[in-house]
């Protein structure tokens, strides 16, 4: 269950929010100033916060800028004002959305949902992934063998990270196709067979194979001496 902290000091838009986005699943914390905002997020750690700019003690603008100091942590910045300025302001500060008072809070919940879809994402393509001694950096696109690396076609470099990326679990040829080549590729399934060979001759000596599943798919794995 992903958490989202809301800051308002208006208690009719903290308990919207937290209505609308209880029923999509999410646990809902909430407080009404700045400082206590600060507090919450290094104590609880939310995925996300949900920030109005109009707050005492402390305005979300300075809140925003101090969270960046420390954290990544996605905002979404809530304004009673509709300026340009205001929602520059914020962007520049480092929040990720911005959304006027009052909203809907169906959208609300939509932008909640955009950008912690977003955040995860960007999470999962800057994780170096590992399977048998096979490093794997999505964001370099590198794949290294100890300390060597490999040299891999564009294709073949996003086909080990779809495996590496569902470890051990089987993917049908048709799956990798559309994670590999896109919805819109009409060419065989052999394409898939053709670039596994490719794979598995490069990765030979290393702690990692390319395992066929008769009659399914293929999966990434550690080495242990089998048959593929």
């Amino acid at each position: 269950m992903e958490t989202i902290l809301v800051v308002d000091d208006e208690r009719n838009i903290v308990e919207l929010a937290r209505l609308y986005l209880s029923r999509e699943g999410y646990k809902v914390l909430a407080c009404g100033n700045g400082r206590e905002a600060l507090e919450v997020v290094g104590e609880k750690h939310p995925d996300l916060v949900v920030l109005d700019i109009m707050l005492p003690e402390m305005d979300g603008w300075e809140v925003c800028r101090r969270l960046r100091q420390e954290s990544d942590v996605p905002v979404i910045m809530l304004t009673a004002r509709g300026e340009d300025v205001d929602r520059i302001v914020g962007l520049e500060l480092g929040a990720d959305d911005y959304l006027v008072k009052p909203f809907n809070p169906r959208e609300l919940v939509a932008r909640v949902k955009a950008v912690l879809r977003r955040y995860r994402g960007e999470l999962k393509a800057k994780r170096v992934l590992e399977v048998g001694g096979v490093r794997i950096d999505p964001a370099k696109r590198e794949v290294w063998v100890e300390g060597k690396r490999l040299g891999l076609r564009t294709k073949e470099f996003d086909l080990l990270l779809a495996l590496a990326e569902h470890r051990g679990i089987v993917l049908t040829r048709e799956q990798l196709l559309d994670r590999v080549w896109g919805f819109d590729y009409y060419g065989e399934s052999r394409t898939v067979d053709v670039h596994v060979a490719q794979l598995r001759k490069k990765l030979q000596g290393s702690g990692a194979v390319i395992e066929s599943v008769r009659g399914v798919g293929y999966r990434l794995r550690e080495s242990d001496g089998s048959p593929l």
